[in-house]
């Protein structure tokens, strides 16, 4: 005779009331959901139960001080189960959540008992049981005015005097289902698991970065030695009024540590340097120091500080590049060759991504003395946060071991939680969201290459959906390593175009140093400019744009100061997850609104710079906070012209005019 075969209880239970499909949670809650201080997200969840009970979930929130607070969920799908709330955190540290499922006695009396009561069956059998219910609420922590209404109902349903009706009334009033969605009445509440949630600071998801090199802010070309003038921290500091002027927020500074000799970089990336040539600043290390270290011709650790505490006093922050490789006579190929790769010949191996060549660089091998580098590095770190550093742009951190940065963030947060990581990771997918995963606030993004309408929205909805938990993007028209064909040829309009849109689809943007005076010619064979300033010295002669200087008005400066005003005005567009994309007829045209609170921005943009279009634009008047048909006042925050849009609305927009509108929503 054959046993029955024995079960065994689940691994994971699902708990008396299911919770499932919690969202966000970064591969299943193996990585913490980021947002900022006050930015608001939703928390989703599929919470049902068996039978026709009444079933109900909340979010318990725990803040860094391990202090809950209960946030209401509601069933956006009765009979289809999914839950959502939205919620926020009023300050940064680690936070987590969680969501509980929960019986509804209330709501199961309620919906009985208005069937019942109606259709005279059970009458004082329910009115008994809705005072029972209300009685187990009563004794829960209301305030004073809540728990005399819930008494109050109490009584009238075992009032014999009164009619059914009005006695089931008091206990259905609106007043008092308010009371018991303030403080429910919870059985059999079944938590899902704990997910992490990091709140940063603001600056980590909205900014406005202008990227220079130190060394040609005050450069210039000296006629009588012959050579070039390098610029230093401190003629570099006399550019900080204006960038600040223009509304940035980050100035972001590209390496300024000694720069080596050995295999040094002449113009355009060439082999062969001259004496005076200055190499790239990415060629790190020389007899002077290295990643710890200034390059001598830009200044002293007093004239660095210095330029931190001037733009401080401006409103921006400094960004300095993170690039771990090294020059042949960087100080670590001697003191530790076990941190590079040796070939066969003995030779240590320079960087390669074929068919690019950097034979004046040496990659780090992580693998021979992970310790070693792991510590070095971090004592680097801690350099350059003790002089004023919040914010780091790692150069090519997909070249890094993953774990090596998870190490070095979450080590680096311990005492400076108020640090920025910015990942300018040009590369597959996978990689570049890991290092969101991992740690890193903001991401360089593919925005360079999206060019046309369909990829654009297709793009942007895919960082603003679900990676929007993680992952922060910066949007770069321009870099001094690309030059994309679009800004090639665009001309003036391609400029425009791609800086407002950058400025208004996510919330980080930033532009490389000349792109206000449209720098667009490439190097042949190349999609970078000719002339590379990573190789050389570059004297743009900013006065000459000046009032009153020789080429006043040629300058797109006060275009970039207008969408940064823009921005600074209008909340809604410092938010990522809160982008609507709205129909339009013509396929090189492209809308969309960002709407937080009563702030609504509304963006047309003509993406073809080369022609003039027209369309008509269909918009989802309720994704803007309107009722269907109604008007509002669309203000152009670019032209400043005004006209009465409603549902569908024609646009003209190109070459002869302005490129894009960028609209205030007004109700007057």
């Amino acid at each position: 005779m054959t046993s029955a075969p024995k079960t065994t209880q689940p691994q994971s239970p699902v708990g008396r009331i299911p919770v499932v499909a919690v969202k966000p949670a970064v591969d299943c809650g193996a990585f913490p959901t980021k947002s900022v201080v006050d930015e608001h997200f939703d928390i989703e969840a599929t919470v049902f139960r068996e039978g026709h009970d009444a079933v109900n979930a909340s979010v318990i929130l725990t803040d860094p001080d391990g202090a809950t607070t209960l946030v209401p969920m509601r069933c956006t799908n009765p009979g289809l189960d999914h839950w959502v709330c939205t919620v926020s955190a009023d300050r940064p540290g680690r936070w987590s959540y969680r969501v509980e499922g929960w019986s509804d006695p209330f709501g199961t009396w309620e919906h009985d008992a208005t069937i019942k009561v109606a259709a005279g069956v059970d009458v004082e059998l329910m009115l008994e049981e809705g005072a029972r219910v209300l009685e187990r609420a009563a004794a829960l922590d209301h305030d004073e005015q809540d728990a005399a209404l819930l008494r109050a109902a109490i009584a009238t349903l075992r009032d014999e005097a009164k009619a059914p009706g009005e006695r089931l009334a008091a206990g259905t009033d609106p007043a008092v289902v308010d009371a018991m969605h303030r403080t429910p009445l919870r059985e059999a509440v079944s938590p899902s698991r704990e997910y992490a949630w990091w709140v940063e600071r603001e600056r980590a998801l909205a900014g406005a970065w202008y990227e220079i090199f130190p060394r040609s802010e005050g450069a210039h070309f000296d006629e009588t030695t012959g050579k070039w003038r390098t610029g230093t921290f401190r003629t570099a500091m006399d550019r900080l009024p204006a960038i600040a002027g223009m509304g940035f927020d980050v100035v972001y500074l590209t390496p300024v540590h000694p720069i080596g000799s050995i295999n040094r970089k002449g113009p355009n990336n060439t082999l062969t340097a001259g004496p005076d040539d200055p190499g790239s600043p990415y060629a790190i290390g020389s007899k002077d120091g290295g990643h710890d270290a200034l390059h001598p011709e830009l200044g002293t650790w007093e004239d660095f500080d210095a330029f931190v505490a001037r733009a401080d006093s401006l409103g921006l922050e400094v960004a300095i590049d993170l690039a771990l490789q090294c020059a042949p006579d960087h100080p670590w190929v001697t003191e530790h060759p076990e941190w590079f790769t040796t070939r066969a010949d003995g030779t240590i191996a320079y960087a390669e991504n074929p068919p690019k060549k950097y034979q004046d660089i040496y990659p780090l091998n992580f693998d021979n003395d992970p310790a070693g580098i792991y510590a070095e590095v971090r004592r680097v770190i801690q350099v350059w946060i003790d002089h004023g550093v919040k914010i780091f742009r790692v150069d090519n951190p997909h070249t890094k071991p993953v774990e090596f940065w998870q190490w070095l963030i979450a080590d680096v947060a311990k005492e400076h939680p108020d640090v920025i990581w910015l990942a300018e990771a040009f590369t597959r997918p996978a990689m570049m969201h890991t290092l969101a995963k991992v740690g890193f606030q903001q991401s360089y993004t593919y925005y360079a290459w999206r060019n046309e309408a369909e990829e654009l929205q297709e793009y942007v909805e895919e960082l603003a959906g679900d990676a929007a938990a993680y992952m922060r993007p910066s949007f770069w028209p321009t870099t001094h390593d690309i030059l994309t064909p679009y800004m090639q040829f665009g001309g003036p309009t391609a400029w425009k175009l791609r800086a407002a849109l950058a400025a208004t689809l996510v919330p980080t943007y930033g532009i490389y140093a000349g792109y206000e005076l449209v720098e667009h010619v490439a190097r042949p064979g190349a999609e970078e400019q000719i002339d590379n300033e990573k190789y050389e010295f570059k004297d743009r002669r900013w006065a000459d744009y000046e009032p009153g200087g020789a080429k006043e008005g040629q300058t797109l400066a006060p275009y970039l100061t207008r969408l940064n005003e823009i921005r600074r005005s209008h909340p809604s567009l410092m938010w990522l997850r809160n982008i609507t994309f709205h129909k339009v007829d013509d396929g090189a045209l492209i809308v969309f609104s960002k709407k937080r609170g009563d702030d609504v921005v509304i963006v047309v943009a003509n993406l073809d710079p080369h022609s003039t279009r027209e369309s008509w634009v269909h918009l989802d008047l309720e994704a803007l906070g309107l009722h269907p048909g109604e008007w509002f006042v669309a203000h152009d925050l670019i032209t400043d012209a005004s006209w009465h849009w409603s549902e569908h609305n024609f646009v003209r927009l190109g070459v002869d005019g302005e490129p894009l509108h960028i609209i205030e929503l007004r109700r007057d």
